[in-house]
């Protein structure tokens, strides 16, 4: 058995599509034999619309689909409560992808397969920049260099192999999460970092990375203004975090809201 979590805050306009769209693909593969019990459960976090009603019409049509509501937000905090509770039922596996379907569901069943074939891994992230991988449409040579330069500058802080740990497409085994799940920092923008970080750091995680279908969907766009100085930001303030210079983000903390800029 296997959870996948979906984080969704705010995602009225494509929960359902999404829902339909894993919920009838899994159905299948279910029926076909090829895999066995499955869990689509969706963390809803800090949500101003209607994204829990509409996850009730869909838990109603696929028996497999869960759902959490916490007023708290941020994908950090909905991905770690997701992770908890699927730990509380008998999932050998459990991952996570986002709301808006960038991931179709055959794609990630490509994550699903990898980690199911080869006990040698401990789990397996969607890479973008693979250049075997499909980006569509393809991306704007401004955001192509956001996105590298990010994950340059992730490679040279923390020693990663990786070359994408941004995409919202990851997937482990019930073990590797269950010694870590605790001692995962809770983060928004760094969040991904934070996980893959803390997996390696603590228990050497073997954690493979496959080229991935990605589409950019329409309303998951990134401020190019803000949003990388956002990311920079939670990239500094986890390396502080694992570093003998924590004590300047305590200090960070202490200061007045208007001093600081993240």
């Amino acid at each position: 058995m296997f959870s996948i979590i979906i984080p969704a805050y705010n995602e009225e306009k494509r929960i359902g599509k999404m829902l339909e769209s894993y919920g009838e693909f899994y159905e299948r593969k279910k029926r076909e034999k090829e895999i066995d019990n499955f869990e689509l459960l969706v963390v809803i976090n800090n949500t101003k619309d209607k994204t829990e009603e509409i996850v009730k019409i869909f838990s109603k049509k696929y028996k497999e689909i869960k759902f959490l509501n916490f007023e708290k937000g941020g994908k950090g905090f909905a991905v770690i409560e997701g992770f908890k509770d699927a730990l509380k039922r008998d999932n050998e596996f459990i991952g996570f992808v986002d709301a808006d379907m960038s991931t179709p569901p055959e794609t990630f069943y490509g994550l699903i397969k990898n980690v199911l074939n080869n006990k040698n891994i401990d789990g397996i992230i969607a890479n973008r920049w693979d250049k075997r991988s499909k980006i569509t449409p393809r991306q704007s040579i401004l955001r192509r260099f956001v996105s590298r330069g990010y994950n340059f500058i992730v490679k040279t802080l923390f020693l990663f192999p990786f070359e994408d740990t941004q995409c919202g497409a990851k997937f482990f085994r019930r073990e590797i999460l269950e010694k870590n799940v605790q001692k995962i920092i809770t983060s928004n923008w760094g969040f991904d970092i934070a996980l893959l970080y803390c997996l390696k750091k603590e228990s050497n995680a073997r954690i493979k990375s496959i080229p991935t279908f990605w589409q950019d969907k329409v309303g998951s766009a990134i401020n190019l203004r803000k949003t990388p100085l956002i990311m920079f930001a939670s990239c500094i303030r986890l390396r502080l975090i694992h570093s003998p210079f924590k004590f300047i983000v305590k200090f960070y903390r202490k200061l007045p809201a208007k001093l600081k800029f993240h």
